[in-house]
């Protein structure tokens, strides 16, 4: 972990740092010339890192990890170790490349649907005077087993050094992915942002404010595309948003009712690894 404050659901440490925050950890460690991963878990991803062994050790390696999920928000103040808000990937990446323009940093994107990588970075460079686009890439389906297009990626990236690296593919692809380009690129910030290329470019509608505030987004997005992920929200979500509740609820409830203990949870701070 970065040594930043940091609090566990489930087995699984989560950051507990605010968008601002996290967008200056990153333009720090930028400045010292030291790069990183983030991951931004949210409902379904955390479930996976609590349930998949194989999908927790591929991730175990990322630097920064914030909570893009209000019921992850909800899980960490039962617990009685507030997170100080949700950190969603959608949100982070205008704040990000505002910051980027702002110091003259450039930022690759790769991933998403065909011609979304090309849309977001147009319209993020034109909203952020200054923001350097170091390229755009659309992989083409089954593009990891394919030998010759990774050789031809791993030497575009390392020839541009972007940066950052915003990688829209949805997980667990894009995480596999960052872990095998990161080591080519040690002082370079990857991002797994999954959806985020479609939202910005229009493609897909965002849901409200007010419904993201009140954790009804998944309701949203369930709308638009049913078929593909009413098994991930329904089905997999629901009871495994309630198991979370519960857990966070009862570890809060054991954590007091030990003699000796003070009678709050704390934060606790992360080390240097």
């Amino acid at each position: 972990m970065s040594g930043l404050p940091s609090v566990v659901l489930m087995g699984i440490p989560l950051h507990a740092v605010t968008l601002a925050g996290a967008v200056e950890h990153v333009a720090q460690q930028l400045r010292a010339g030291c790069g990183g991963w983030v991951i931004t878990p949210n409902l379904d991803i955390l479930r996976r890192l609590v349930t998949e062994p194989a999908f927790a050790a591929l991730s175990s390696n990322a630097t920064l990890r914030l909570a893009d999920g209000m019921p992850l928000v909800w899980a960490s103040r039962l617990r009685g170790t507030p997170l100080p808000e949700r950190v969603a990937g959608s949100d982070l990446i205008y704040h990000l490349c505002e910051r980027c323009a702002r110091d003259v940093r450039s930022v690759y994107f790769l991933g998403g649907n065909p011609g979304t990588a090309q849309t977001a970075a147009s319209q993020l460079a034109a909203r952020y005077p200054g923001l350097r686009v170091a390229g755009t890439e659309c992989p083409p389906f089954g593009f990891e087993s394919d030998a010759a297009y990774m050789a031809r990626l791993e030497s575009g990236l390392a020839s541009v050094k972007p940066d950052v690296v915003l990688v829209a593919l949805g997980s667990p692809k894009q995480e596999a992915l960052i872990e095998r380009l990161r080591h080519l690129l040690p002082a370079t910030w990857f991002l797994g942002i999954g959806v985020t290329f479609s939202f910005v470019s229009g493609d897909i509608r965002r849901a409200p404010p007010w419904m993201r505030r009140v954790g009804l987004e998944w309701s949203h997005r369930l709308m638009q595309e049913p078929r593909r992920l009413a098994k991930r929200y329904l089905v997999q979500g629901l009871p495994f948003a309630a198991r979370l509740l519960v857990v966070s609820a009862l570890a809060r409830h054991r954590h007091l009712g030990k003699p000796g203990r003070e009678q709050s949870a704390s934060i606790t701070r992360g080390t240097n690894q």
